[in-house]
């Protein structure tokens, strides 16, 4: 255990009470069956003489109620990573046990009398493994079955599972590129998708009844199976290679098709395995492959620390503080001094690490979903690199780090697919189409109309993509010219059996679509899979960089931009956090993020009750116009072109950029991004929107209403549903006959 680290865990044990240190509520070195009595006094606060059994469940379960409706990966939050039962904390293992009984509960209701079977599986978090015992000993205990792993697999490994073979769904623990002391379960349904909120919905209101029930009667029996129960199944895993083999004839029938670029490249494409989970399954993928020898590895060994990357001793304010700037390598911060800076990227260590030009770096994530690209380059690239939009880091007086936002690399990995389907004249065969976040770059946009590509723009998350994807084969199954709406109220035309070339979004998640439509065992099909995937990316961005043969990636973005005729190269994300989430006391850390939620929330209540108004037909383009004028003296709004909610955030459409300002899902941030033809211009228009208080003016008063401003948030919930349902892909899944002796 590092210094860090050390401070971390040390500060954590003196924050925890001793009464949380003493719980002993369920204990999973139990190998045998038991039960956990769920007690009336759990559900209401601690109070050492008159509730000293308190757990305050009532309260912890409001708050991941109100998280389930607007999360966009999972249910997730900070965890007491050495006292796993605090239910002070949003994620504990008895709310991990009680969301698994729900869906468990849920699951029986609507398949009563089959044979239930779901995936379950983890990366590298604080108490993961606990928390998958825990999932596969209720649902065994409920009767259903749990194909699960002795190690860690990725996130799209267990979604393609799920689908592949006709599974009910599965849970992953994983709180994806957070902070280490955060988790979560992402549920995963019957497509391999995760939850829509409507289906989220469908196991909190469960949780209620089971609540309502403990405290009528006084107590609920919750069963967990022996260690050891048939419905506990590492069988199947291990016989499929934990899936790997499946999912390797998968990649050869798509991107992994033709490797022989990789395997004539001359150089090592390096893998920034940040947490360690990667590696387990990726390397056996390289191998089956035979493309391993062409890849060299940082960080192979699994560790819930994260190998102290993203990790400061300091707040972003000089305060003297263990503080977590996630693992995300796209965070861009200021030192107090105002200077930009990576904080991700610098705790690398690439300066130590990187000593020759062309140099590819391809950093992924802990679950192994995410993929950020960074090549080095000669310091004398940098004047071209500041007029392309592309960041850098100084390693040496020689030498520079080239790091591309997803919005510049995935645009490379497109158009270097679509190259390569015309090359191998398939590209006629089907129209073509992507789907993106409203989030991620114009540029996509641009490239797509210059290549005759239809887009689909959607809500941040990539279940809003798998969303679309299951309408349009819901189409193609009915033989139908495909016809979808996107979030900006756009009827798309998509044509007779489309290909999806790309879907993707700008914080590092993409898939690359299907030519031949991908076959689950027992006969469903889909366009592509339903979670991103950093193998497809790590795959196309070796394959395009072993094409380019010593041409920069740098050099290649601006031949792109420049061949596709695009004028939108620019991009941002301004991500404004409200509060220290690493804060180990639990009551500052629930008191700081109560006052940072509201700031999170009056900023976006500033802006969408604005862009509800006009949807609404209250206020006008100009009325809005006005009013941001008149709130931001510096900026210019006279070329804004319109005002959208677009399912969780408000999108402004200038005639030169677009700005979107979207508080998270998941936590007391509001976030600003920007794409356009200036980036000056749209950084300083992210940075002043994004970072306003949110009080409202005068003339905001004036022309949106208290009582319209107050239900603008509900307004918007009804208008994002109605967007979800119209012309959804409803078809009730129904459970197959398994036969796992079968060879799949």
């Amino acid at each position: 255990m590092n210094k860090l680290e050390n401070e971390l865990f040390k500060s954590v044990e003196e924050k925890t009470p001793d009464y949380v240190k003493n719980l002993k509520l369920i204990d999973l070195t139990n190998e045998d069956e038991f039960r956990f009595t769920l007690k009336r006094e759990y559900l209401f606060p601690y109070d050492e003489k008159t509730n000293p059994l308190g757990l305050n469940l009532w309260e912890w379960f409001k708050n991941y109620a109100k998280e389930a409706k607007v999360s966009t990966a999972g249910i997730r939050g900070p965890q007491n990573i050495l006292y796993p039962q605090d239910t002070r904390f949003p994620i504990n293992l008895i709310g991990i046990v009680l969301a698994t009984l729900a869906k468990a509960l849920v699951a029986k209701e609507k398949y009563p009398n089959k044979k239930i079977v779901k995936v379950a599986g983890r990366e590298v978090r604080y108490n993961s493994a606990l928390f998958l015992d825990a999932i596969s000993r209720i649902q065994a205990a409920q009767g259903i079955t749990t194909l699960t792993s002795d190690g860690t697999i990725p996130i799209w490994l267990a979604s393609f599972l799920a689908f592949k073979l006709d599974l009910l769904g599965g849970e992953y623990i994983t709180s994806s590129h957070g902070i280490s002391v955060k988790n979560a379960t992402k549920d995963l349904n019957s497509q391999g998708s995760q939850y829509l909120p409507e289906e989220s919905l469908e196991f909190v209101n469960k949780i209620k009844e089971i609540f309502e029930e403990t405290e009528k009667n006084g107590s609920y029996e919750i069963k967990f199976s022996a260690k050891g129960d048939e419905h506990i199944n590492k069988t199947v895993m291990k016989k499929l290679n934990d899936g790997v083999d499946l999912y390797v004839e998968y990649l050869k029938s798509g991107v992994a098709q033709n490797t022989d670029l990789i395997k004539n490249f001359d150089k090592k494409i390096i893998i920034e395995n940040v947490g360690g989970s990667a590696y387990r399954t990726l390397n056996r993928v390289l191998k089956q492959l035979e493309i391993d020898d062409k890849f060299e590895w940082f960080n192979i060994e699994e560790d819930p620390f994260f190998h102290s990357i993203g990790k400061y001793d300091t707040t972003p304010k000089g305060e003297k503080a263990f503080y977590d700037y996630s693992v995300d390598a796209g965070v861009v911060a200021q030192k107090p001094d105002g200077t930009k800076f990576f904080p991700v990227i610098d705790t690398m260590h690439y300066d130590e690490k990187l000593k020759s030009e062309g140099t590819t770096v391809l950093i992924t994530d802990p679950d192994h979903d995410r993929l950020t690209i960074a090549q080095t380059e000669n310091i004398s690239k940098i004047p071209t690199l500041e007029k392309a939009g592309i960041d850098y880091i100084k390693l040496s007086d020689k030498l520079i780090l080239t790091l591309f936002s997803a919005n510049q690399a995935f645009l490379m990995l497109m158009d270097f697919w679509a190259k390569q389907l015309k090359s191998q004249n398939l590209w006629d065969n089907h129209p073509r189409f992507i789907i993106k976040t409203t989030a991620s770059a114009l540029s996509w946009d641009e490239w797509a109309k210059n290549n005759g590509v239809k887009v689909v723009n959607v809500p941040v998350g990539f279940k809003e993509i798998a969303n679309i994807m299951k309408k349009v084969e819901l189409q193609i199954k009915n033989n139908c010219e495909v016809k979808v709406d996107d979030v900006f109220g756009n009827t798309i035309n998509l044509g007779k059996n489309p290909r999806l070339v790309f879907a993707g979004e700008e914080s590092g998640g993409m898939i690359i679509g299907a030519e031949d439509l991908i076959k689950s065992q027992n006969g469903r099909f889909a366009i592509a899979m339903r979670e991103k995937s950093a193998t497809e990316a790590i795959l196309v961005a070796s394959s395009l960089i072993s094409k380019l043969k010593g041409i920069s990636l740098s050099e290649n973005l601006v031949k792109v931009f420049e061949d596709n005729k695009i004028i939108g190269r620019y991009d941002t994300r301004v991500d404004i956090a409200y509060y220290n989430e690493s804060e180990p006391d639990i009551n500052k850390l629930k008191e700081a993020k109560i006052k940072g939620e509201e700031l999170r929330t009056k900023n976006d209540l500033f802006y969408l009750s604005l862009a509800i108004g006009i949807r609404e037909g209250i206020i006008t383009l100009e009325d809005a116009k006005k009013v941001l004028s008149d709130a931001f003296h510096e900026l210019d709004f006279s070329n804004l072109k319109s005002l959208k909610f677009v399912g969780d955030g408000t999108y402004m459409e200038f005639s030169d950029k677009y700005i979107e300002i979207r508080p998270s899902g998941t936590d007391a941030k509001t976030k600003a991004y920007g794409g356009g033809l200036n980036k000056c211009d749209i950084e300083r228009y992210a940075n002043v929107l994004g970072c306003y208080s949110g009080e409202r003016t005068e003339l905001h008063k004036k022309v949106i209403s208290e009582e319209f401003y107050n239900n603008s948030k509900e307004t918007a919930l009804k208008h994002y549903l109605e967007f979800v349902a119209k012309d959804a892909n409803n078809e009730i899944f129904e459970i197959p006959d398994y036969d796992f002796s079968i060879k799949y």
